[in-house]
């Protein structure tokens, strides 16, 4: 059966997060420096044993990042003599600024031409774990729906966003294709839910996962070259 829906991870599969998030925190930090010093000059761990707590008492927050990110920054003031209300004050400054600067992206080369090459033949989607928001990058026009694990309340290699896409498209999974990064969370998931899944490698690393992915491709340009070959074998 031909494909007919495409669905796309975004970190570090439409663009390189690793500079991304690392000027996130930094600007979230420069932030805490000027306008909450107490908290600042807290261990540089200080943030991340708040964390690794709250995932501890509820393991779900790892699905709703933005979530996580607000109660870590809020108990970690309150934590240094912060009132409640000024430490949801504060938090949510810190998190604007990381919220600004996790926007700040660079594409990588191809991607914006081969969303628009995709789009006029498919129905394209996102699943993502991440927090990124295409509607803040200029990116929504290409597609049909965006599915976040925030929003869900689960996050792949969970059924249930591919599921939920299928819904969202009307589409069967026989017609359907995932393409992303990880080997657990978007191929393995992909692939459990009855999906064909790609798996973008532009660093051409050695697999580690299970089962193949049905595709391998180190740019998004290669992509519709492998769709062609799938039609041509139906």
């Amino acid at each position: 059966m031909s494909i007919r829906l495409i669905t796309f991870d975004l970190d570090d599969t439409l663009w390189d997060n690793r500079p991304v998030i690392l000027g996130a925190e930094t600007a979230m930090r420069d932030w805490i420096s000027v306008h909450a010093p107490r908290l600042a000059s807290q261990p540089v761990d200080h943030l991340s044993q708040v964390r690794g707590r709250l995932l501890e008492a509820e393991p779900d927050l790892k699905y709703r990042l933005s979530e996580l990110r607000r109660r870590t920054l809020r108990h970690a003031l309150e934590s240094v003599g912060h009132d409640p209300e000024e430490a949801a004050q504060l938090a949510e400054g810190a998190f604007q600024a990381m919220l600004e600067a996790r926007h700040a992206i660079t594409f990588f080369s191809d991607t914006v031409n081969t969303l628009e090459l995709l789009a006029n033949g498919y129905s394209l989607g996102v699943i993502t774990n991440g927090n990124a928001d295409v509607r803040r990058l200029g990116l929504a026009d290409y597609f049909n729906f965006i599915l976040c694990a925030e929003e869900l309340g689960v996050g792949k290699p969970d059924a249930k966003p591919f599921r939920e896409a299928l819904a969202r498209s009307g589409m069967s999974a026989e017609q359907a294709v995932h393409i992303g990064d990880h080997p657990g969370d978007d191929i393995a998931g992909a692939q459990a839910a009855g999906w064909r899944a790609v798996w973008f490698n532009p660093e051409g690393k050695q697999w580690t996962g299970d089962k193949q992915a049905d595709a391998q491709i180190r740019s998004l340009s290669e992509l519709p070259a492998v769709l062609q070959l799938w039609e041509s074998m139906t």
